[in-house]
C-alpha cells in the first residue's frame, strides 16, 4: 500500500476519495453505473439477500416485466468467484433497474424513498464510486469510469469531494464517529 492512504481506525482510504469532486449527474450519465456492460453484477453481502428477499414482493411492483420475469425464473442474485452479486439482463442492466424517462435507477431505492420497505439498496450501490477491498482490514478506492465524467464536472462546479457525496453510505458502512475522523481530512468541509 502506498504511504499515503489515510488510516482511520484500521480502514485504509485512497487520498482520491476525500480529493476528487464527484457529485453524481443523472441528466447526462443516464444511470449508467446501473447499467454498465458485464458480465458481474453489483456485489452483495449474505444479510443484504436476505433484506432484498424480505421485500421482494413490493419491490418487483417497480420493475420492468422482463426483469420481474428473470426474477422469478433464476432468481437475482448469483455467486462469482465466491463473490455475491446481483444478476444482470444481458449482462447489463441489474435485475432491478426501472426507467424514469432514459434514466437507469433503482427499484429496491425507489421502493425505500416511497417508505414501503426500510432497506435503501446494497451498500456497494450506495458507496458508489467508491469501492471497498478487503486485505485484512477494508481498502477504500474510487472508481475510475468514463460514464462518471459528468459527475466528476459537478462536483467540481458544486465543490463537493467524494467522500462528502458519499456522506450517508460512509456512516451507513462504518458509523457517524468514524465518518467525523474522514472529514479532518476533507478540505473545505
Amino acid at each position: 500500500m502506498k504511504s499515503n492512504f489515510i488510516e482511520i481506525d484500521g480502514a485504509l482510504i485512497n487520498p482520491d476519495i476525500t480529493e476528487i469532486k464527484f457529485s453524481c449527474d443523472l441528466g447526462k450519465c443516464k444511470g449508467a453505473c446501473c447499467t454498465m456492460e458485464s458480465e458481474y453484477g453489483a456485489p452483495l453481502k449474505a444479510p443484504e439477500i436476505e433484506k432484498i428477499e424480505e421485500n421482494l414482493s413490493v419491490i418487483l411492483e417497480y420493475l420492468p416485466k422482463e426483469h420481474v420475469k428473470e426474477i422469478k425464473q433464476n432468481g437475482f442474485w448469483e455467486m462469482k468467484f465466491s463473490q455475491l452479486m446481483t444478476k444482470s439482463i444481458n449482462n447489463k442492466e441489474c435485475v432491478f433497474v426501472y426507467y424514469e424517462g432514459d434514466i437507469a435507477k433503482c427499484g429496491i431505492e425507489k421502493a425505500y424513498f416511497d417508505e414501503k420497505i426500510d432497506f435503501r439498496k446494497p451498500i456497494s450501490c450506495h458507496l458508489f464510486p467508491i469501492r471497498i477491498s478487503n486485505h485484512g482490514g477494508e481498502v477504500l478506492r474510487f472508481e475510475h469510469y468514463s460514464e462518471c465524467k459528468p459527475a466528476i464536472e459537478k462536483g467540481i462546479k458544486q465543490n463537493i469531494s467524494t467522500a462528502e457525496f458519499c456522506k450517508d453510505a460512509l456512516i451507513r458502512f462504518f458509523d457517524k464517529d468514524w465518518f467525523e475522523k474522514l472529514k479532518s481530512h476533507l478540505r473545505n468541509y
